[in-house]
């Protein structure tokens, strides 16, 4: 409690108190600091509720991009490493530079003894193509020969083809026209899927307009690359006609399906068919392949598995289908198995017959 002063003014004699006023001073400082206290605890309590919403949100954008941000980041790579992939994809699969110099210098028949024309004509698009045509002598006994059209697999270039054409020409009695595909040998443009089998129909449209050519009896060949390319030809009504027979060799089901193999990633197994530039679908071509074709297949490839060969063979549509198997033949050589070329005779001999026929069911042929 304060005690009242008392004070005296001498020139009234009049007493007054103070007390009331200091008591007034006081309350009102009471009051003044009792507001910005609980104003400061307004504040205090707003900030901190803030912060700790802040803090909140925070936390959950970073928990978000854990869980999202990272699957994102994730998912961005694997879309950049299969751009990188598609693009370089024709670097994987088509190797016209192996062995060296490959695109400069092309070996010519006439090493192997072989009688031959070098041709130069236009793909559909424009592109100029390198061609060899070995033809049998003379030239009544080309005229009336069956031709093969030689489609080579994804290295080197025709010239490395030489010594199996020397075989076929001399077992067979053939005419051999030799494809050289775009981007390969002395071929103008870049390989592609698209390109490659317009190549194989330019060389068809090509012998289909010679009149020295027996069209009757127009035999396609393709191995490995060349397998697939002669699949899609073959497939296509337009040239199906113009076609006598098909042979393949040691070709796949779709590069897809060799990718699997070769890679050996599992996360290949689960890429849509869009992360891939070259497909060679030829499994699912070959069901509208009604051609003879003859398969031919090395069981001791350690490139192509086998089993695509047999697969291709099951799928084939054609009435007349040989699978024809050589225990010992690889990738590449089995042209050179004992027994290669009597087979092959066998099934031109065979076709020929069944034409004056009527139509007999599929065989295939037993291991060689």
């Amino acid at each position: 409690m304060v005690n009242p002063v008392v004070t005296r003014t001498e020139t009234s004699g009049e007493v007054s108190l103070k007390t009331p006023l200091l008591f007034a001073e006081t309350s009102m400082g009471m009051n003044v600091g009792g507001r910005s206290s609980r104003f400061l605890r307004i504040l205090t309590g707003v900030a901190m509720r803030c912060w700790a919403i802040a803090g909140a949100a925070v936390l959950t954008c970073l928990l978000l991009y854990w869980a999202y941000g990272g699957l994102l980041a994730f998912m961005l790579l694997c879309f950049a490493t299969t751009g990188i992939l598609y693009h370089t994809e024709d670097n994987l699969l088509f190797h016209p530079e192996l062995p060296a110099h490959s695109r400069v210098f092309v070996p010519v028949p006439s090493m192997f003894g072989l009688p031959y024309e070098n041709i130069f004509v236009h793909s559909g698009d424009g592109t100029m193509l390198h061609l060899f045509y070995i033809r049998q002598q003379p030239a009544n006994v080309a005229a009336n020969a069956p031709t093969i059209i030689f489609l080579h697999g994804n290295a080197g270039n025709m010239g490395h083809r030489l010594q199996n054409t020397l075989g076929l020409y001399q077992n067979l009695q053939c005419n051999i026209l030799m494809l050289e595909y775009r981007g390969y040998g002395l071929s103008q443009g870049s390989p592609s899927e698209e390109g490659l089998c317009m190549d194989a129909r330019a060389a068809l449209d090509y012998l289909a307009s010679r009149q020295d050519v027996n069209h009757k009896e127009i035999i396609l060949f393709g191995r490995s690359l060349g397998g697939a390319v002669a699949i899609d030809v073959a497939s296509r009504p337009e040239y199906s006609s113009k076609i006598w027979c098909v042979v393949l060799e040691n070709t796949f089901t779709s590069i897809p399906d060799m990718a699997k193999v070769l890679i050996g990633w599992r996360l290949v197994n689960y890429l849509p068919l869009c992360f891939y530039k070259n497909k060679f679908l030829s499994a699912s071509k070959i069901s509208c392949l009604e051609r003879p074709t003859l398969f031919i297949s090395g069981l001791a490839d350690t490139l192509v598995p086998p089993r695509m060969m047999t697969e291709l063979h099951r799928c084939c549509s054609s009435h007349h289908k040989q699978l024809l198997q050589f225990e010992s033949g690889t990738h590449n050589e089995t042209w050179t198995i004992s027994g290669y070329y009597h087979a092959f005779a066998n099934f031109l001999r065979d076709v020929r017959m069944r034409s004056t026929l009527p139509e007999s069911p599929p065989s295939q042929v037993k291991p060689v």
